[in-house]
């Protein structure tokens, strides 16, 4: 299986005037000169994302759907300000930002434009694309630089307004039960009881750190030639927030089938084998980079994480059948709430034993 994005012809529900784009971008980088190419990656289910091709090289393009969307959904502003933030005054790996468009004349959405990076994308958390030797050091990777990005300093870098710096956990509740209910299509009874579950179960300590909210190996960009992530990619649902929502929701494999297509578990595989930590390992690593001595409520976390995923999926799942869904696949990727959610209630009503 190949480690480079797929790229296809801009898929019809998101083709956007070529031409119109490269007069703004010869105004705002001169650089880029007067060829343009264009593609789009497979693989996201939400901001659609195309490769520019120049004169000057490669560029990423990042803008919004086209059609309605969810309220607050989608905000490739903010994807930029967070990623235009790091880059300048950290040194979590991000690629750097270019320019940002927010006149939706110019190919009817909001865009932005960065640097392309060479590298390797691995989807499945049991990284059988890469040798075992690299497997062990690339999950140290990602969790060491998952620390380092909770590490920063919000309000050094300029980020103390990105988001409210309290009550993450409780907001997030809400803002996804409303963002469900709104793309809701069939009745999903596990979903209905997580809702009323966590608003009464939410975690007993607040913390603010800038959460990345998509935490996984799917947005993390390995070096072409070590096991090192050298790029966090997908900023769209970086807000401020919990760090410990982050680490849950890039343990949740630990809690998934890994039979089941799509849903990247990794239940029912042999982690020794692999070569891969398990959860508690990669727990114990977080803490020890982040100087905790324990977590609580982890179950808790897990819960919301979950029951935060199958919302996602949901939405994705009401996009494709709107018809203006990123990814080719999203109706079937939609399917898979229903198991999120139940997932989510079993280790929410398991309670601390989970």
């Amino acid at each position: 299986m190949s480690m480079k994005p797929e790229l296809v012809e801009v898929l019809p529900a998101h083709k956007f005037d070529e031409s119109r784009l490269l007069v703004w971008l010869q105004k705002q980088l001169p650089e880029v000169g007067n060829r343009l190419a264009v593609r789009q990656f497979q693989g996201g289910q939400s901001n659609p994302t195309f490769l520019l091709e120049t004169d000057r090289g490669s560029y990423v393009l990042r803008k919004k759907p086209p059609g309605k969307t969810l309220p607050s959904a989608h905000m490739v502003e903010r994807e930029y300000k967070v990623m235009r933030a790091l880059s300048q005054h950290t040194s979590v790996p991000v690629p750097d930002v270019r320019v940002l468009c927010e006149d939706s004349d110019i190919i009817g959405t909001p865009f932005y434009v960065m640097d392309y990076m060479e590298g390797r994308i691995v989807s499945h958390s049991a990284l059988r694309e890469l040798d075992r030797q690299e497997r062990l050091p690339a999950h140290h990777s990602a969790i060491d630089t998952l620390a380092e990005l909770h590490s920063v300093d919000v309000n050094a870098v300029g980020l103390g307004d990105y988001g409210r710096p309290e009550g993450y956990v409780e907001r997030q509740v809400s803002r996804w039960s409303k963002q469900y209910l709104a793309a809701k299509t069939d009745d999903m009874p596990a979903m209905d009881k997580l809702m009323a579950w966590l608003p009464e179960n939410l975690p007993s300590t607040d913390e603010c750190a800038i959460a990345h909210g998509d935490y996984r190996f799917g947005n993390l960009m390995l070096a072409p030639d070590k096991p090192e992530v050298i790029a966090v990619l997908d900023w769209e649902l970086s807000t401020l927030g919990h760090p410990l929502a982050d680490l849950a929701y890039y343990c949740l494999p630990y809690h998934l089938p890994s039979d089941m297509p799509g849903m990247r578990g990794l239940q029912g595989e042999d982690l020794e084998t692999l070569g891969i930590p398990n959860e508690q390992e990669t727990i114990a690593r977080y803490c020890a980079k982040t100087g905790r001595e324990s977590i609580a409520d982890w179950h808790v976390y897990l819960a919301f994480s979950l029951f935060r995923l199958a919302s996602i999926v949901q939405g994705v799942y009401k996009r494709a059948l709107d018809g203006n869904a990123a990814n080719a696949n999203a109706l079937e990727v939609g399917k898979r709430a229903s198991l999120l959610a139940e997932t989510g209630w079993k280790i929410a009503s398991a309670g601390e034993q989970a």
